[in-house]
């Protein structure tokens, strides 16, 4: 049976990468994108050019109505799905002195309420061995925050952790795991390009999947492979 790799915001930075690596694993791929079709086009096309197999699909995580079309998609193209990667994720800045209540919530809405949305809508197209994967951030850890700040970022990080925790318990009876993943300090427009390299964050993320199975479902790891504190 064919191996199925979904990625959401997978048209650049970790999931493009991700994208790529899974394709060299012998997966078919699907690479979300919520906003820039031509920069998908390009992983799918590197990836077709190498030697895979990839389409691509439009969804904005927050919406539920794009959520069940691209799964519709992924159905109908590829069948059912052995690797879920939710990567789709957005930051804002802020501080106590310059808190956006709105920036909060669409960090909440994509962030913690995307990956939620995404699962439910394919939990249909996983079975036995499927594998879930949360794209999260030590950044959602209160045990590892010692800096404070990013009020929206770090709570919406930290809502995902839970959720990623009931998926683990509530997929457990069906033989699906899930992991909970911190990339690291990565070289993102996120992350101004600073940190290590979206290909090597993406290298060891590929690990922790091949290495995901339902004795360490619903931990927290760092793509280097140790624990992460909740």
């Amino acid at each position: 049976m064919d191996r199925v790799l979904v990625v959401t915001g997978g048209s650049r930075g970790i999931g493009a990468e991700v994208a790529r690596l899974g394709a060299e694993q012998g997966y078919k791929v699907c690479v979300n994108y919520a906003r820039n079709k031509a920069a998908a086009q390009d992983v799918v096309k590197t990836i077709r050019d190498n030697g895979g197999e990839a389409m691509m699909a439009h969804a904005d995580v927050a919406e539920e109505a794009d959520v069940k079309a691209m799964f519709r998609l992924v159905d109908q193209e590829l069948g059912p799905v052995t690797a879920l990667v939710n990567n789709a994720g957005i930051l804002h800045r802020d501080t106590l002195d310059s808190l956006n209540y709105e920036d909060m919530l669409e960090q909440f809405a994509v962030n913690a309420l995307g990956p939620l949305r995404v699962t439910e809508a394919l939990r249909d197209r996983l079975s036995a061995g499927s594998k879930v994967i949360i794209i999260t951030s030590r950044m959602g850890s209160i045990e590892d925050n010692t800096s404070g700040g990013y009020y929206g970022y770090r709570a919406s990080k930290t809502a995902v952790n839970q959720i990623g925790m009931s998926l683990k318990h509530d997929l457990e009876p069906r033989g699906i795991a899930v992991a909970l993943l911190h990339p690291g300090m990565v070289a993102t427009d996120m992350t101004g390009g600073q940190g290590v390299s979206a290909k090597d964050s993406a290298a060891g993320l590929i690990k922790r999947i091949d290495a995901l199975n339902s004795e360490n479902s619903g931990t927290f790891w760092h793509a280097e492979g140790y624990a992460l504190p909740w």
